[in-house]
C-alpha cells in the first residue's frame, strides 16, 4: 500500500488529518506509528477543530521539520532549508486547495456548531479531507 493510500485509510478509520499524514512518514525517521499518532493528535481540524491551519498541512510540516530541521545550535542553514521547503509545500497545497487553512479548504468554519453541522451535512470530511490528506502526502513525496 502506498503512503498516500495508508494515510487516507488511516483518516477514514478515524484518525485526524494531521495524524494520517504524519504517521505515513514515521518509519522514515525511526518513529513508531503509535508515537507518531500521539504527536500529531492535537492538530486535526485546524488544531483541535478550530479551523486554523489544515491538519494535513501541519502533519506535513512536522515531516519537513524531521527531514530538514535544525537539531543543534548554530545549524542555521538547516533552518533556512526547512523554511524554504515549508514555503514550497504550502504554495503547492494552496494551489490545489485554495488555502492552507482548514476553514478555507472546507469552505466553512468547523469551529462553530453551525459550521460543523454544515461540513458534516455536506460530507466534507468524507470528500474534501481525504483529498487534502492524499495531496499532502503526494506533495511531500515529490519533495524527497
Amino acid at each position: 500500500m502506498s503512503r498516500a493510500d495508508q494515510a487516507v485509510s488511516d483518516f477514514n478509520s478515524g484518525f485526524n488529518c494531521a495524524q494520517a499524514v504524519f504517521a505515513a512518514f514515521a518509519p522514515e525517521f525511526g518513529m513508531d506509528r503509535e508515537k507518531a499518532l500521539q504527536v500529531a493528535a492535537a492538530f486535526g481540524g485546524g488544531m483541535a477543530r478550530q479551523g486554523l491551519t489544515c491538519g494535513a498541512v501541519t502533519g506535513a510540516l512536522m515531516v519537513l521539520g524531521l527531514r530538514h530541521g535544525m537539531e543543534m545550535e548554530g545549524k542555521n542553514e538547516a533552518k533556512e532549508v526547512t523554511y524554504d521547503r515549508t514555503l514550497r509545500f504550502m504554495e503547492e497545497f494552496r494551489k490545489r486547495h485554495g488555502s492552507i487553512g482548514c476553514s478555507g479548504v472546507l469552505g466553512c468554519d468547523i469551529s462553530t456548531p453551525d459550521g460543523m453541522k454544515e461540513a458534516t451535512h455536506k460530507g466534507l470530511f468524507k470528500t474534501v479531507c481525504p483529498r487534502a490528506v492524499r495531496d499532502a502526502v503526494e506533495i511531500l513525496e515529490g519533495m524527497e
